[in-house]
């Protein structure tokens, strides 16, 4: 091999390592491809992915929290008819639909236009980015952040603040941004924040520190707020999903099973009560197959 040949054998070894470390080359995606989207961070580059199948749960299979479904479902539909509506915090109780929800409602409004973008916590600082890019955009888009939660002083929560409310730019009206959470105010609150509370003239006048964690779900126009579900609403959901998977009736062994699952992971959530299901009827199924 010639030296030319060597530094040409060099220069492409080199080549496919940078290429290794580059962002793809599609890195934005055509918008009207899919009805649900990720935002993906690769380097320092971020861009919209689309994602090729959405989860295809729908309303009725939530069972347990008609009023929370109600009141999201308003706002969502004022939404996507281009009427004022509000950004949406989900908090309570884990496995009782939260997410759910929200997927839910994209498949019931995607014909209306509505359009889903998952957003993770690490990311949230590229909010403002991210509704650059979709602001004059025809459809409507939910930023959609799961599972949110903060520790002190992360740098997504101020982010989130300042596009929920807080820029100096108007806020898109073709974006709103839903988020669930096990934590009311987003972020852990000690008993040291309370001792900084104040007795005033017959008031309490609550510390800066507990003012600045409740700033951020303040922010959230529609708070709903989910709770454990009792032992029928768990078995309801059991029964739901049973029939869903193909076995039509709960007999009494069903049921005792169904309660020993849950007494088992120490919760009657709904997600619980799915996973019962998929574990019984697969059973079902194999045996009978």
């Amino acid at each position: 091999m010639s030296d030319t040949d060597k530094i040409y054998d060099r220069l492409d070894k080199l080549l496919a390592r940078i290429e290794s470390i580059l962002p793809p080359q599609h890195v934005s995606s055509d918008l009207g491809t899919s009805i649900a989207f990720r935002w993906r961070k690769f380097a320092h580059t971020g861009y919209i992915q689309a994602i090729a199948h959405p989860h295809n749960i729908v309303l009725d299979a939530l069972h347990g929290i008609d009023e929370q479904k109600r009141q999201i479902d308003q706002n969502t539909l004022q939404f996507v008819s281009g009427y004022p509506a509000n950004n949406v915090l989900l908090t309570g109780a884990r496995g009782t639909g939260k997410s759910s929800l929200i997927k839910a409602l994209l498949n019931k409004y995607a014909s209306k236009g509505l359009r889903l973008i998952e957003v993770e916590k690490q990311h949230l600082i590229d909010l403002h980015d991210i509704v650059e890019q979709v602001c004059r955009r025809p459809e409507r888009f939910i930023l959609y952040c799961d599972d949110l939660s903060f520790e002190t002083d992360e740098p997504g929560y101020k982010a989130l603040k300042v596009v929920l409310d807080g820029s100096i730019a108007m806020a898109s009206d073709n974006v709103l941004v839903y988020a669930t959470s096990n934590r009311r105010h987003l972020m852990p609150e000690s008993m040291r924040d309370n001792l900084d509370s104040r007795h005033i003239d017959g008031e309490i006048h609550p510390s800066e520190t507990i003012e600045e964690k409740i700033s951020l779900s303040e922010r959230f126009g529609l708070w709903l707020s989910f709770y454990p579900f009792d032992q029928t609403q768990y078995l309801e959901i059991v029964h739901y999903w049973l029939a869903f998977y193909g076995v039509q009736d709960i007999t009494p062994h069903i049921r005792e099973e169904a309660l020993r699952w849950a007494l088992g992971r120490g919760s009657r959530s709904g997600r619980v009560a799915w996973q019962f299901a998929r574990d019984w009827a697969g059973k079902c199924k194999l045996k009978h197959g």
